[in-house]
């Protein structure tokens, strides 16, 4: 087998191909499901395997109704793992639906840990690990979201593995919770927290440029704060973005061009309960107020990224 292809140059590939940079978010509450994907599990008497398929029958309408106008999805690992092992069944049939309708996979976890704990946590995201009996393959992933509390030692070993698998990894920098600025906005000997950071995810990415000329580190910048776009991009001018906070959190697309100054490419917007929920809003059907909303969004990224 030749070498994977690399990360930034399939997204950008993709992005051109699809004239998108939406990214889906898949944060499945089996407390909260459109009543089709209920349907299915009403029968079902246990209670675990009845919330886990109505997890994947929710993810499996949003996927076809929205996929083809989105580049990836981004299950939130959390919302399948606290449905145990039938979530994690679950979250592994999502993934193959998602690589079937064509879309980047990207695994919201926020993984971090010591270099020898990320190694193993890359293997299991990538692809797998050799043992005397053979392959036991991992989830297969193309990117994950980590984080860079522990140092960048420990990125290293998720960058590594990533590498080898033609994959890539968002190291968070910039968040878009409102607690973000306890933390990320202090000030420390060279500058804020969230400086500095973005400053070691350029210099961590720089080995890992495609033709495409981005970088397959990129780096988590929530939309919640536009002043600090501009500023993170001079930091980090060859590292994808990835903006969630568009939407429910209060982001706003026309205040993120900057994030997009160096390609298309150069930034991914993610959304999820804006197009899950958008028929809360509208007092329609699931699936066409969640497909209007994707089209909304998908159309105002490409119009913000080529301003």
């Amino acid at each position: 087998m030749g070498r994977p292809l690399h990360f930034a140059d399939r997204l950008a590939e993709l992005v051109e191909e699809r004239r998108s940079q939406l990214v889906l978010g898949l944060d499945p509450d089996p407390r909260d499901l459109y009543p089709e994907a209920q349907l299915d599990a009403r029968n079902n008497a246990n209670p675990s395997e009845a919330a886990a398929a109505a997890v994947l029958e929710q993810c499996r309408i949003l996927i076809e109704s929205v996929g083809d106008l989105c580049v990836g999805v981004k299950p939130q690992l959390a919302c399948f793992e606290r449905l145990g092992s039938a979530g994690l069944e679950t979250l592994d049939s999502v993934i193959r639906l998602a690589r079937e309708a064509g879309l980047i996979v990207i695994a919201d976890g926020k993984r971090g840990d010591v270099p020898h704990t990320a190694r193993a946590y890359a293997e299991g995201f990538f692809k797998g690990i050799e043992t005397q009996w053979g392959l036991v393959p991992g989830l297969g992933v193309d990117a994950v979201t980590v984080n860079p509390y522990l140092g960048s030692d420990s990125l290293e070993a998720f960058i590594e593995g990533a590498t080898g698998e033609g994959a890539g990894v968002f190291i968070l920098v910039r968040t878009s919770n409102p607690g973000a600025e306890d933390v990320q906005d202090l000030e420390c000997k060279t500058g804020l927290v969230h400086e500095r950071i973005a400053a070691s995810v350029a210099r961590l990415g720089e080995g890992h440029i495609g033709k495409s000329g981005l970088s397959s580190v990129g780096a988590v910048v929530g939309a919640t704060a536009p002043d600090l776009i501009r500023p993170l991009r001079k930091l980090m001018p060859s590292t994808p973005f990835l903006l969630p906070g568009v939407g429910v959190q209060g982001g706003r697309l026309d205040q993120l061009s900057a994030a997009f100054e160096p390609q298309p490419a150069a930034a991914l917007v993610t959304a999820s309960r804006s197009i899950a929920d958008a028929y809360k809003q509208e007092g329609s059907d699931p699936v066409s107020a969640a497909r209007r909303e994707a089209e909304r969004l998908r159309d105002d990224c490409w119009r913000v990224s080529n301003q």
